[in-house]
């Protein structure tokens, strides 16, 4: 006979799995997951967001340089839409296929934190036009709604590196913020990307209660529980408008870079890059076309040569050696090296044009002499007495050069800066794969030549520390937050290890550059300019390179100019940079000087094909 008593316990076992099941899935769904809250709150409230204005931008002088002009977005809760419109009514409105409506509503499904109980962007940017005539019809269409937002307007076609553009975030800025949402915009270069916390502001919330039919009946509670949005924080800009126009009207037609500094504040007064772009073309729904043509252009107009770009600074960097031979004791103001057109070694032989020979240092720095600057870091490295090995003289010398500036971002406020290269020992090691490397084997880096690169900016903010007579602060474009202190990193001062009174044996090799050296078209300013020219060896017609600063004992301004394939340092270099100083100290250019602008604007730099 069978035994059924332990049925019951199985049965039991059976009902409390249930029952267990059921508890599970219950916490899961009320507790765990938001999923029953979104498809119960969705049945009696509609939570719309309102978008805050984002900050707006304005020059050093309070020129509105970006603000905000109201646009329009088509949203659509996916849940209420399904099956309750005449989609052919609907793509006609908007002026749409089918198939774009199939693809944006399939590209909303997979978007990150996808609901169709909430609000997903379906159109945006409509034009005042298009809006009216949807929101004739929009009764037609439930689930379908407009948002009221803003789009970005750029008031002058310049500063387009340093303002940057706004665009739809991706999916990986909703992953790493969750303040966003798909159709959210960012700031995507520029100012608007590295400012994009102060200048966004902060979202609010309308709740709007629903009938039983889904339509909108007015707030609920009267508004009591909505939170209003807070605006973005405008930006008062370092950037001289009229100085930022002067300088890209002289690159045009050329390839390179004018930078701009306040070498008390590290303010940057202006920051050109040639070829650029109007800003005002990357707005709105034509953004993306226009980003992807600017992207294929072999001229690369996207990208900014101030701080991204990287070159030999040629001569502007025997400054830096003055300052290290002078400091480590290697010269005295008074240690002349002979110069035969050139240094010549062993065999090793770096040219040099025709000047007096042999020459102490100001003179050396007036002439840009090759041979004087070439033998200073001769005798450094082989200082035996001074430094045990080369290693320990080059080390010392790589510290005097990142002391001032170079081989490591600066750390502006912009996206994107490049760090440039000052080699060190251990470099050099590995490049003759051996410890037994002489001055010699590295002579070329004394004149800005060699494995040394640097930005324009770095080149710049070595005016800046010259014209310091020892220190710089850390360049930034941003001169005011509203609310808010700059970072303190932008208020300290970073010292060199150079000594003062190098400094003075500098600025007097530079001014004397400016009366009558390679500078000699500055000698009719009378605001006291110095300056040093640099010639950039490359492998096709050299690099016209300037760096100076003015006044001399009370400066106002440091100044870096990069020409690609424009020759010596006094064809454009030098006149370019006059031309800058002046705009900026005396607030215009003279008749004579606007001359000289138009006649630098109309020439072209001939670059070959697939260059400009």
């Amino acid at each position: 006979m069978k035994d059924y008593s332990l049925r019951r316990f199985v049965i039991a076992g059976v009902a409390i799995v249930i029952v267990v099941t059921y508890i599970i899935r219950l916490f899961t769904l009320q507790l765990m997951s938001d999923d029953y809250k979104k498809n119960a709150d969705s049945n009696a409230f509609l939570k719309k967001v309102d978008f805050p204005s984002r900050g707006v931008i304005t020059d050093r002088q309070g020129r509105l340089l970006v603000y905000n002009q109201p646009s329009y977005d088509i949203m659509v809760v996916v849940n209420e839409a399904r099956g309750h419109i005449d989609t052919l009514e609907f793509c006609q409105t908007l002026g749409i296929t089918r198939d774009e409506f199939d693809e944006r509503m399939a590209a909303i499904r997979q978007l990150p934190g996808y609901s169709r109980f909430t609000q997903q962007l379906f159109m945006s940017q409509l034009s005042d036009q298009d809006f009216s005539v949807f929101q004739e019809k929009m009764f037609r269409f439930p689930g379908f709604y407009v948002q009221r937002r803003s789009v970005r307007q750029y008031e002058y076609p310049n500063a387009a590196h340093i303002l940057g553009d706004v665009a739809e975030v991706s999916k990986g800025d909703i992953e790493n913020d969750d303040y966003y949402q798909p159709g959210d915009y960012i700031g995507k270069q520029g100012v608007e990307r590295s400012y994009e916390r102060q200048l966004r502001g902060e979202k609010g919330v309308q709740i709007l209660l629903r009938d039983a039919l889904g339509r909108i009946k007015g707030s609920y509670q009267d508004g009591a529980l909505d939170q209003k949005p807070v605006p973005g924080k405008n930006l008062t800009l370092a950037i001289d408008l009229d100085l930022q126009q002067l300088a890209e009207r002289l690159l045009e037609g050329k390839i390179g870079s004018v930078v701009a500094i306040e070498p008390k504040t590290g303010e940057v007064l202006c920051m050109a890059s040639s070829p650029s772009f109007d800003p005002r073309d990357m707005v709105g729904r034509k953004r993306s076309k226009t980003h992807h043509e600017l992207s294929l252009d072999p001229w690369k107009p996207l990208y900014n040569r101030s701080i991204m770009g990287t070159y030999p600074p040629g001569s502007t960097f025997k400054t830096t050696q003055a300052l290290t031979y002078l400091s480590e004791g290697i010269i005295t103001p008074q240690t002349a090296y002979p110069c035969h057109r050139g240094f010549v070694v062993r065999g090793l032989r770096v040219g040099c044009h025709g000047h007096g020979s042999p020459l102490p240092l100001v003179p050396a720095l007036s002439t840009s002499c090759n041979g004087f600057f070439c033998w200073g870091l001769y005798y450094m490295m082989g200082n035996r007495q001074k430094y045990p090995t080369v290693q320990v003289a080059m080390n010392t010398w790589r510290d005097y050069m990142v002391s001032m500036g170079f081989g490591y971002q600066l750390g502006i406020d912009l996206p994107g800066e490049n760090r440039g290269l000052i080699p060190n020992a251990e470099f050099y090691d590995k490049h003759h794969k051996s410890t037994a490397w002489t001055g010699l084997s590295i002579v070329s880096i004394s004149i800005g030549q060699g494995e040394v690169t640097a930005t324009p900016l770095q080149i710049a903010n070595l005016g800046a520390t010259i014209a310091n007579r020892g220190y710089y602060m850390t360049p930034h474009v941003v001169k005011h937050i509203e609310g808010e202190r700059l970072d303190s990193i932008y208020t300290t001062p970073h010292r060199t290890m150079a000594s003062r009174e190098a400094y003075n044996y500098v600025v007097a090799g530079m001014r004397s550059a400016a009366l009558g050296g390679t500078c000699k078209a500055l000698a009719h300013y009378d605001f006291q300019p110095c300056g040093k020219t640099g010639t950039a060896q490359n492998k096709g017609h050299d690099h016209s390179v300037f760096m100076g600063f003015a006044p001399m004992d009370d400066p106002k301004i440091a100044v870096a100019v990069y020409v690609e394939n424009g020759g010596w340092g006094a064809t454009y270099g030098v006149p370019i940079g006059g031309l800058i100083m002046e705009q900026f100290i005396k607030g215009e250019l003279s008749a004579a000087s606007e001359a000289r602008a138009t006649s630098i604007q109309n020439k072209r730099i001939s670059y070959g094909s697939g260059d400009r």
